[in-house]
């Protein structure tokens, strides 16, 4: 439960409720979150809580926008530095499961956003997400294929679907193993697995 001074100012007092959910989704089906528990989890009244936001469809878009921002924020941190583009796909896995391993809530709402039948706009923004993420593991790809780092053969679509797939699947296991650590421990490995199926043989 967070203790908060009681008179914060507005932004503050957003990012505090999107930093509640984050928490909350860690340990529960983010579908049964009520704002009720958001609030109790605030020790603030539901009445607080909704000067802040209109609605609770407005505190889950704000928080897969402050998701979007920081996974590709700190993506983009990891790789700027990096000349060679499959150092730089390594360094983009690894900061990826390394977002997951501190905010376990976050695959589980992803996940529950894109399963949603109906358009909202968390789930457009979860979806704008994921495009802008393959297309900077494509460019990484391209630039790979042009160096001759990776396969001059190699079906771009597929390495990034694996990419993606990979991920989620560490992030799945973890999830059922209860032991979010596990993911640090094993990415490393499947990583370089997933390294050697794609790299230049020449």
């Amino acid at each position: 439960m967070m203790s908060l001074p009681k008179h914060l100012p507005a932004d503050e007092r957003r990012a505090a409720t999107v930093e509640s959910v984050v928490q909350l989704a860690g340990v529960q089906n983010p579908s049964e979150i009520t704002t009720a528990a958001i609030a109790k989890h605030m020790q603030v009244t539901q009445g607080a809580l909704f000067r802040h936001f209109p609605s609770k469809e407005a505190i889950w878009q704000a928080v897969m926008e402050w998701v979007a921002e920081n996974l590709l924020a700190r993506i983009d941190r990891a790789i700027q530095t990096l000349d060679s583009p499959l150092a730089a796909m390594e360094a983009m896995f690894m900061s990826h499961i390394g977002f997951v391993a501190e905010h376990p809530g976050v695959p589980r709402m992803m996940f529950g956003e894109l399963q949603r039948a109906e358009p909202t706009p968390a789930k457009q923004i979860a979806e704008t997400l994921l495009r802008r993420y393959r297309e900077r593991l494509d460019r990484l790809i391209e630039r790979g294929k042009t160096c001759g780092e990776l396969a001059g053969n190699l079906d771009a679509e597929a390495a990034i679907t694996l990419f993606i797939g990979t991920i989620q699947g560490l992030i799945m296991q973890s999830l059922l193993a209860g032991d979010m650590a596990r993911i640090r421990r094993e990415a490393p490995r499947v990583f370089a697995i997933y390294r050697d199926g794609i790299r230049s043989r020449s």
